[in-house]
């Protein structure tokens, strides 16, 4: 049985880090209320300008995308999103590790070069060999639509240009505060419409062209739809790390009541041991 000094230490121990995770939560739910409205808002004006980019391609036909060399240059790029640092949970390792099986199917058939947004994405793949060619931890930390669109358009200038076939999108998706899911998407080339949207069987007119139009609007789409990954992926972050804080805490305080209560049994058991000293050395 521990001593009732070691006891205490213990509990002093527990109570100075309880006020810690106490406090890294609630920092993490005030993050949160404003990364989940930031990415509530954009979802909508993402998904109707999305909406009019199919509406236009559908029209534009064979010109409704991307022009690019026809050669293949047999690279692929993969931007993977994380966070900075940890105490959030599986927030950084469910995702690192979908960023792993990415890499080794692409890399299997063609060159892959790994944008990694976050620190401990960076670490991750530069342990696998994938080094990334520029420092975005300032991004993953801040945020901010400047910065997210650069970014954007690197990947598409990459693509105009034939560096790069394909190019990758992997990140956490906010659902809830309890639930954030990996995913992985082909952000190029563009997907061309397969289906016409709700706006099927209502004529516009259009000025200028459909093609010319396109021409404004993907790259806008694409400069948001970075934007919207890199909302999606901090507020992931903050809602792993509040549930993350607060799991410590209960664990925290549990423990704390364990050791209050078997500090009290050994004093007690202390005083009595000590009455009872004096008890028998008063008869002798």
């Amino acid at each position: 049985m521990s001593s009732l000094k070691e006891i205490k230490n213990r509990i002093a121990s527990v109570k100075s880090t309880l006020k810690i995770t106490s406090a890294m939560k609630m920092v993490a739910s005030a993050k949160l209320h404003k990364a989940q409205q930031a990415v509530e808002n954009m979802r909508p004006y993402e998904a109707q300008l999305s909406g009019m980019l199919r509406s236009l391609q559908s029209r534009a036909g064979a010109s409704g995308s991307i022009q690019r060399p026809d050669v293949r240059s047999g690279r692929v790029a993969v931007v993977a999103f994380s966070s900075n640092s940890s105490l959030c949970g599986g927030f950084n390792a469910n995702v690192i590790k979908l960023a792993k099986a990415k890499v080794e199917e692409l890399s299997a058939s063609c060159e892959v070069d790994v944008h990694s947004v976050g620190r401990k994405m960076a670490e991750a793949m530069k342990r696998l060999g994938y080094v990334s060619p520029e420092d975005y931890t300032a991004l993953a930390a801040h945020g901010g639509y400047e910065g997210a669109a650069a970014l954007a358009q690197k990947m598409i200038d990459a693509y105009t240009s034939g560096t790069y076939d394909e190019v990758y999108l992997i990140y956490n998706h906010f659902i809830s505060t309890g639930v954030q899911k990996p995913v992985c998407e082909r952000y190029l080339p563009v997907a061309e419409a397969s289906v016409a949207s709700e706006s099927e069987g209502v004529e516009y007119i259009l000025e200028p062209s459909a093609s010319e139009l396109l021409e404004e609007l993907i790259p806008k789409v694409l400069r948001l739809g970075v934007y919207t990954v890199l909302l999606d992926s901090m507020a992931s972050e903050h809602a792993a790390r509040t549930v993350a804080m607060q799991t410590a805490t209960d664990n925290g305080e549990n423990i704390l009541s364990e050791l209050t209560l078997e500090y009290n049994k050994g004093r007690q058991q202390k005083i009595t041991s000590e009455i009872l000293d004096i008890v028998g050395g008063s008869m002798l």
